[in-house]
């Protein structure tokens, strides 16, 4: 077939009648603008690789996964039980806290705190306008002012010399994005909170015990991370971790909130807390009632249901296993694509430094000197060879929602111009060697044509 079509013109309009085809047509399009010809042996390379087909994220599930899931199911347990209360104890060994809460999600996670809290109407919480929705939604969720600050120029992190200045004595707590996995600069962090000491106004004993602003991690990406030789889940107050099925570590849906010790606050009353209004406000969970003549239980209030059950706690048993061999499969992934960018006209995010190691969860890349329209192409094109790419993120401030609660992205300067070149490239541990390669020589192909 490949000897016919280097004979003649494909008609480009014509319907593909095959996957080798596809192929060739992909590299007889480029030959067109050249005014050219494809060689035979570009229809060799393409026939090599027609089964480089890369998802952006799919999750690295194994037979350890299976079995765990399996035996939740034979042993007659399948909700919130023994396996989920075994994975809060060993997420809290990976992070050196005492205590853990698993849950259905990480917005539950962040919302859930935000109320314990007693964050609400006339309470002001800071995030990044350059962050998905949920870092921004349960502020909303809880009936608080919502306040953006930007990024700082050339930075995916929030402008810290700014962030001093958005704290007012309404302000209850910032909540900073750890993108990519990359932990944020929570030294600038807490020195802004400590310059407005003087403003915080405590809403409840929590608060009163902190004392000050309350610094709530996003950690959705940053599981696994260090910053300072301190694991992500010890360095914010309270921090927010994400299983979701995209993440490094899945358990479907999921997510784990930990918190440093509050001197004056128990933490078994604050796990309770969080047991409470994951479970309708019911006293005693499905654990505790099996224990016989213990059926009776009490409602204290009308509460929420997102508590994580033991079949998606077996999952992350099992992946927790794996996690240091996938964590290393990305640094691998990140070194290499390091490598074959650094001639390129493109800025990275750094996931690995002196004082920090990144969980390695996102490969953003910025097309130095471009715009929306040519980043736009480049994920078009890479789509046409197969390889499925991203953006993180369209910043809050263009969002219909927010856009309605009277947010402009012209006041965000700086998220912007982060986003208009953003690219983000296929990272997850079922990759191979042999697709890493093939993604990176058609990615700088494109972006240097």
């Amino acid at each position: 077939m490949a000897f016919r079509i280097v004979m003649a013109k494909l008609d480009v309009n014509k319907p593909v009648e095959n996957y080798e085809e596809k192929f060739v047509r992909i590299k007889y399009i480029k030959c067109v603008r050249e005014n050219g010809y494809y060689s035979i042996n570009d229809i060799s390379k393409l026939l090599i690789n027609r089964n480089m087909k890369i998802s952006f994220s799919p999750p690295d599930m194994s037979e350890l996964e299976v079995q765990e899931v399996c035996e939740a199911i034979r042993s007659g347990w399948i909700t919130t039980g023994p396996r989920t209360k075994e994975f809060e104890h060993l997420i809290a060994m990976c992070c050196g806290t005492d205590k853990v809460v698993c849950l259905n999600s990480a917005t539950a996670c962040m919302e859930l705190i935000l109320r314990i809290l007693g964050v609400g109407p006339g309470d002001e919480v800071i995030t990044s306008a350059y962050t998905y929705t949920a870092s921004a939604s349960v502020i909303c969720h809880v009936g608080a002012k919502l306040v953006l600050v930007d990024t700082a120029p050339n930075s995916f992190e929030m402008d810290y010399s700014k962030l001093a200045d958005a704290i007012t004595e309404k302000t209850k707590v910032i909540i900073p994005v750890d993108l990519g996995g990359v932990i944020c600069d929570y030294d600038k962090i807490f020195a802004a909170v400590e310059q407005k000491k003087h403003l915080f106004l405590p809403n409840n004993e929590v608060q009163k015990a902190i004392g000050r602003v309350i610094v709530l991690a996003d950690a959705a990406h940053a599981f696994g991370a260090k910053w300072h030789g301190k694991m992500c889940g010890n360095i914010a107050d309270f921090t927010s971790f994400s299983f979701h099925a995209v993440k490094n570590l899945t358990t479907a849906e999921g997510g784990a909130l930990t918190w440093r010790n509050i001197s004056g606050i128990d933490n078994d009353w604050l796990y309770k807390q969080l047991q409470l209004l994951s479970l309708h406000g019911q006293n005693k969970d499905a654990l505790a009632k099996t224990k016989l003549g213990a059926w009776e239980y009490d409602i204290v209030y009308p509460a929420y249901k997102c508590n994580m059950t033991d079949i998606m706690a077996g999952i992350g048993l099992a992946q927790l296993k794996r996690y240091p061999e996938m964590l290393y499969r990305r640094r691998q992934i990140i070194e290499r694509y390091n490598e074959a960018l650094k001639e390129c006209n493109v800025q990275v995010l750094e996931h690995y430094g002196e004082n920090h190691s990144s969980s390695g969860h996102l490969y953003l890349v910025r097309l130095l000197g471009k715009d929306m329209e040519f980043r736009n192409e480049v994920i078009f094109r890479m789509a046409e060879r197969d390889i499925a790419c991203n953006v993180h993120y369209k910043p809050l401030p263009m969002m219909t929602a927010y856009k309605n609660l009277g947010f402009d992205i012209k006041n965000y300067p700086n998220a912007y111009d982060m986003f208009v070149n953003e690219v983000t490239l296929p990272l997850h541990t079922c990759l191979s060697d042999e697709q890493v390669e093939y993604l990176l020589s058609n990615f700088v192909e494109i972006i240097n044509e």
